[in-house]
């Protein structure tokens, strides 16, 4: 029998924001079961079982609270240890052609109504359901329950309805891997209701009416004081609030002795105390009906920050740190931090890992002009996340630009998912550090994949950030360069080709009208003015050139001499369209914001040509992955996912620690998903291989079957290029005295000539999850599943990429079936995530088809997880 104690909770946050617990059930539930249903209203009763008795509540409380049976399941939502719903599926014993279907059914306290109890609960269902094989959820609702019609019909699943005898009838399969529109949707509706419930519980913690700091001391120096200090002098408007217990007041404001003490529940409570007290303060937080935290206290262990999350998770409060330098909100006046400057109001949101690197990048950003809409130091990123800040940013009606400093990522494909809809909006930026402990490829796949824009430097990124809070995202590559110095012109432009970015060759009429303009000068590109020309006619080539169709950007580089009119003011005054940034090569700062004449926005200038053409390179691959296809995750409706899944459970069955399947395993689990190796016989002896190998027409393969083998010994497991009877006897005599008796077999396959060698693998980072690369020797990768634009990109992204393509005189590879091998492995490693480590190598590209060669695949147990599930961290 389970308990309470042993099935799993998770928390999850109601559209109003307020946390609750949503666990399975059990017998030990019972009595608030049947309380709960005892204490809905007759109407209510009578909308969940179509009829008014009492003793209704009792036999469903029992079928709820059964120990868990196949085909059944149950889960409670509780908040504040009290329960407020109840949600569950049951099978059809009685209907064998419908194996996979269950009704599902919910009910949910009178006074809890209208706060997406349901819906929150409907998607758990789901979630769990398609771990356990179940493929369609059915209902039966009266017409006048018009509230669970709502929460179905705005579920995001599609609902087939019949309606009969004042009842409706309804079915609605559940999504699936191979039907990728409808799973799309369904995720979609699911992230949207996360986004509004999240912006709902962060509003306390970034729009605070009330803030209490815990800690302040009379010390000056101490970081309490410092913060309620920062608050004070920040021009704070709402009720701010001191704790101490060991002072009355601190510059004349009253002090409580305790959290329990305030005259109301403070919506932020900032907490700098010992680190021994900091869970008795949070405790005292959440009794006191505080709801949200940012703990700036460090030095908690793991234990200690575990029970820290599970108080916050109880009392239902959010929680930035610990370890943290605290939160500031510029244009409400609250800088809850304990930097010394002032921060300004501005367009920019900033999170931060790192309390250093973020404070000095929130110090640049405005000191630039660009500002700051909101930054949070979060810390050890116990609870508010990346995820977090970017639904905030997305909704808060201030923010232009996103700006991460990750050193870790808690959920990684729903971060791609969250940035992806974000980037559509704003450009989201971060810096690639390296150095982190992570792997610089999956680094740069979950960013390329999400269309973030890594930096690859701290200035880097607040130079990018300059550009892209002041310009127009680019709508192309094409870049007019125009100096009043030609070397300088030169190294922009050898910049920009380096970058990917085309250097704009005037031509026609615009060329005609800038040598008439420039009767000294280089009008082909870069355009050269001399250092001669005048302001006007400087301002003059700046617009004629930016009114070209074939000009996307702009980089405008000047030297001030005494023989040259005020350029600077000429770029201020010139009506240009497109983005611009200017370099000053006498400028001492590596990036200042130029106001344009009566206030109209801001141009970036740069001390050195390199800079201004990364930032456009940046703001121009973003522009392009905002605007291209970001493709489909295709259904591939051949693949037999549960062949598969009991493939898998099957060894792990036999082999509970995991490990390399055998090869005819190997074999049979690829089949499952329609990836096909090249033919290959079985030889026990020496007069077997001959044999088969006289099967084949042309030179075979020769390769050595032995347990245990690991992989990177796998080279001396190989024999190629066989010909004759007598080259295959030696071969295979070689295997022989090589593994002794460790050889079980031999493969012969035949041996495929021409094409590029690539290798498809699939590896399960730690801290991405499992990711699908590609590559001869260099290998690229893409985080699951991808989509075929995902699949595209791997492609074009190896050094090989010009021989598949068919560029430098080769012939082009089949890339429609290379494309679509990736995509099958790419699902194979989704629906499995036991599967651990995948090897197909070597694959041979060839104009008219890809040959998988060989294959390994490593599994080891691993509990169901659904990432973009709604649930807290």
């Amino acid at each position: 029998m389970s308990t309470a104690q042993d099935t799993g909770r998770v928390y999850a946050l109601l559209a109003d924001g307020t946390t609750v617990e949503i666990r399975e059930a059990c017998p030990d539930d019972l009595d608030a079961v049947q309380a709960m249903h005892e204490a809905m209203a007759p109407d209510n009763i009578y909308l969940r079982f179509f009829s008014y008795s009492r003793r209704s509540a009792e036999t469903e409380a029992r079928r709820i609270c059964r120990d868990p049976a196949p085909g059944n399941a149950a889960l409670l939502a509780l908040r504040d240890g009290e329960l407020v719903g109840v949600a569950s599926y049951a099978g059809h014993p009685g209907h064998p052609g419908h194996p996979g279907q269950a009704e599902v059914a919910f009910a949910v306290a009178d006074y809890m109504h209208h706060k997406g109890i349901a819906t929150l609960l409907l998607e758990h269902l789901v979630s769990l359901a398609r771990s356990r094989q179940i493929t369609t959820f059915t209902a039966d609702t009266l017409t006048e329950n018009t509230a669970m019609l709502k929460v179905f019909a705005d579920a995001g699943l599609p609902v087939q309805r019949h309606f009969a005898d004042g009842v409706y009838e309804l079915t609605f399969p559940l999504p699936r891997a191979e039907d990728g529109t409808a799973l799309d949707t369904y995720l979609s509706a699911v992230a949207e209701r996360e986004s509004s419930a999240d912006v709902a519980s962060l509003r306390h913690l970034l729009a605070p009416e009330s803030v209490v700091v815990i800690g302040a001391s009379r010390r000056r120096e101490a970081i309490g004081r410092v913060i309620l200090e920062n608050i004070r002098g920040g021009g704070y408007a709402g009720r701010l609030y001191t704790v101490n217990p060991r002072a009355r007041q601190i510059d004349g404001d009253r002090c409580l002795t305790s959290v329990l003490d305030l005259p109301e529940p403070a919506d932020l409570a900032v907490i700098a105390v010992r680190a021994p007290t900091v869970l008795g303060v949070a405790e005292q937080c959440g009794q006191r009906g505080v709801r949200s935290l940012v703990v700036i206290t460090s030095g908690l262990d793991a234990a200690a920050c575990a029970d820290l999350l599970a108080v916050c998770r109880r009392h239902g409060m959010r929680l930035v740190g610990p370890d943290g330098f605290g939160v500031a909100v510029p244009g409400i006046g609250l800088d809850a931090t304990f930097a010394a400057c002032r921060l300004r109001p501005g367009v920019a949101g900033l999170m931060s890992q790192s309390g250093g690197v973020g404070v000095a990048l929130a110090g640049q950003l405005s000191r630039l002009g660009v500002g700051i809409s909101s930054f949070v130091s979060v810390g050890d990123k116990l609870d508010v996340s990346g995820n977090d800040m970017l639904m905030w940013w997305e909704h808060d009606d201030v923010t232009r630009l996103a700006v991460l400093y990750l050193e870790s990522f808690g959920n990684p494909r729903k971060f791609v998912r969250t940035a992806r809809r974000v980037g559509t909006k704003m450009p989201v930026l971060t810096v690639h550090a390296a150095g982190n402990g992570r792997s610089s490829a999956t680094d740069q796949a979950l960013f390329e994949q999400a269309g973030v824009i890594a930096a690859g430097s701290f200035g880097e990124l607040t130079e990018t950030a300059a550009l892209l809070a002041t310009q127009p995202v680019p709508a192309g590559r094409t870049v007019a360069i125009v100096s009043s110095t030609g070397g300088a012109g030169e190294l922009a432009a050898g910049a920009c080709t380096e970058l990917g970015l085309t250097v704009h060759q005037p031509r026609g009429l615009i060329r005609r009208r800038l040598r008439t303009l420039l009767p000294g000068g280089t009008v082909t590109g870069p355009v050269d003015t001399t250092a001669a020309v005048s302001a006007e006619d400087f301002r003059r080539c700046l617009e004629l050139l930016a009114a070209d169709d074939g000009v996307d950007a702009m980089i405008v580089l000047v030297l001030p001499t005494g023989a040259t009119g005020d350029l600077i003011g000429a770029i201020q005054a010139a009506d240009v369209g497109v983005p611009l940034a200017a370099v000053a090569l006498d400028q001492a700062a590596s990036v200042r914001l130029m106001p344009r004449p009566a206030g109209d926005g801001q141009i970036p200038v740069y001390d050195v040509p390199e800079k201004a053409a990364a930032a456009l390179a940046h703001a121009a691959r973003y522009g392009a992955w905002r605007t291209g296809p970001h493709g489909q995750v295709p259904g591939l409706p051949d693949v037999r996912a549960a062949d598969a899944r009991a493939l898998v459970t099957g060894f792990l069955h036999r082999d509970s620690g995991g490990g390399w399947l055998p090869p005819d395993k190997t074999a049979d689990l690829l089949h499952c998903y329609g990836i096909w190796l090249v033919d290959a016989a079985s030889a026990a002896s020496e007069d077997e291989a001959v044999k088969a190998a006289g099967a084949v027409s042309g030179s075979v393969v020769l390769k050595a079957e032995v347990p245990g083998l690991a992989p990177e010994t796998g080279a001396n497991a190989v024999e190629l290029d066989l010909h004759t009877e007598a080259e295959v006897r030696a071969a295979y005599r070689r295997l022989a005295d090589r593994f002794g008796r460790r050889l079980s077999r031999v493969l012969v396959q035949p041996m495929v000539t021409g094409g590029t060698e690539v290798r498809i693998g699939v590896t399960d980072d730690r801290v991405f999850g499992p990711l699908v690369t590609f590559g001869p020797s260099d290998h690229a990768a893409r985080l699951t599943p991808l989509t075929d634009t995902d699949a595209d990109a791997l492609i074009r992204s190896v050094r090989a990429a010009p021989r598949l393509l068919g560029r430098r005189g080769a012939s082009a590879t089949d890339l429609e079936t290379l494309r679509e091998l990736l995509l099958r492995v790419s699902r194979l490693a989704d629906d499995l995530p036991e599967v651990t480590e995948l090897d197909l190598s070597p694959v041979i590209a060839k104009p008219h088809g890809a040959f998988a060669m060989d294959a390994r695949i490593k599994v080891a147990p691993c509990p169901p997880q659904d990432p973009f599930l709604r649930r807290l961290r």
